[in-house]
């Protein structure tokens, strides 16, 4: 430790930076405690959207692009802080603006949340778990780095993770922000039309006394054609081994 860092100017600044880091993580913390403390889970639910869905209909179309920037500031909050009611919510922006308005809208407000998100965990948390890890991290993190975006994609086009985890993992992994905000915003484009399909249609589906299926991403119709986009966005990262082989060069690490 040098001599600046022991004086009281560089303990200030260590505790200056152990602050900035540290207060994002406390804000979202704080805020998920809120949500559920003051009960709004349960207005991002289906039995809330079919109570107040004339309600946010008239609220639409008494505030036209108002509403439009309303819903993806609240989406993006919902995302940042890893909220629970992504679906229902995809599905509201469906049924209030349409399947292409609403799938727009729903993908531009995740994706900033989802940055939003990524840059606070790189910031606060990557370099300190990185070391950490030691040579592992180290391994996986080059290994993902160099296919950063197929492996992106292919984490945001097939719903097997969480969707506030695969937003987290690429903060650790050292990816950039550029990569991060490409993948994300056309990785999520498929699942997001596919819901906001959904709620287009809710009104017929509430007239008739039913409910959306919100496992239809699941559907073999649905989920096989998500699996082969994922194929095809692993094909540079088979490329990349297929070369390697050919030439006798050891292939990144995966």
């Amino acid at each position: 430790m040098t001599q600046s860092d022991t004086s009281p100017a560089g303990k200030a600044s260590i505790q200056t930076l152990m602050f900035r880091r540290i207060l994002p993580i406390a804000c979202l913390i704080a805020g998920f405690v809120v949500f559920f403390a003051l009960g709004l889970d349960r207005f991002v639910s289906l039995e809330a959207l079919k109570e107040n869905r004339e309600t946010l209909r008239m609220l639409v179309n008494e505030n036209g692009f108002g509403a439009i920037l309303a819903f993806v500031l609240i989406y993006a909050v919902v995302i940042a802080f890893s909220l629970p009611g992504g679906a229902i919510m995809t599905i509201t922006g469906g049924f209030l603006f349409g399947a292409i308005g609403g799938g727009l809208v729903v993908v531009l407000g995740a994706t900033i949340g989802a940055t939003a998100l990524f840059l606070i965990a790189r910031t606060a948390l990557g370099d300190v778990l990185r070391a950490k890890a030691g040579p592992f991290m180290s391994k996986m993190e080059d290994g993902f780095r160099s296919n950063a975006l197929s492996y992106l994609l292919v984490l945001r086009l097939i719903p097997l993770f969480p969707f506030w985890l695969v937003n987290l993992v690429p903060a650790f992994l050292g990816v950039s922000t550029p990569t991060y905000v490409i993948g994300t915003f056309f990785g999520i484009i498929p699942g997001t039309f596919v819901y906001a399909s959904v709620g287009n249609g809710l009104g017929a589906l509430i007239d008739a006394g039913q409910d959306p299926d919100l496992g239809i991403i699941f559907r073999p119709e649905i989920l096989g054609p998500l699996v082969g986009l994922a194929v095809l966005a692993l094909l540079p990262v088979i490329y990349k081994k297929v070369q390697a082989r050919k030439s006798g060069s050891p292939s990144p690490a995966s």
